[in-house]
């Protein structure tokens, strides 16, 4: 029987085969029922796509397996500590646990950096790096009082 430790070293695994490989050095698995369901390994610069990270790569993946967005009822390992995007993914996936080895502090040491994101999710937004403004709300709010009233809606 698999485990916590053995699902642990399969997403280290998945990392150093990514740092080898031209990507970045994550790797992250999903289980359910103690078996492996979904692996994945950054991918950013590869697919060109800065949301690439493995977690989410590995949420993709179990989604599409398990023909579902919830993903409660699994677990997920990662080789690093989420970052504030991968963080966000994994609470909106509903999985049970979050396990991860290396520590944001590490990732920081090679270049890796998420303090930035961190301190600017508490900031109000016109005090963030980048600008947020608010435009036309009356008109998207049509979209929300029609989702509200939907009666077969799927909440998530």
């Amino acid at each position: 029987m698999k485990t916590k430790n053995d699902f642990m070293l399969r997403a280290i695994e998945l990392s150093l085969s990514s740092a080898n490989n031209n990507g970045g050095p994550f790797g992250s698995v999903i289980t359910k029922k103690n078996k492996i369901i979904a692996e994945g390994s950054n991918k950013v610069t590869l697919s060109n796509d800065p949301t690439a990270h493995a977690e989410v790569v590995a949420i993709r993946e179990a989604c599409k397996k398990l023909n579902t967005f919830n993903l409660s009822g699994c677990d997920l390992y990662t080789s690093c500590e989420p970052c504030p995007m991968c963080l966000s993914a994994i609470y909106w996936s509903h999985v049970d646990n979050i396990f991860y080895a290396n520590s944001r502090d590490d990732a920081k040491n090679i270049d890796f950096d998420d303090s930035l994101i961190y301190s600017e999710i508490s900031k109000k937004n016109e005090d963030r790096k980048i600008p947020i403004k608010q435009m036309l709300r009356a008109e998207a709010l049509k979209a929300f009082e029609l989702w509200s009233k939907k009666i077969d809606k799927i909440k998530y």
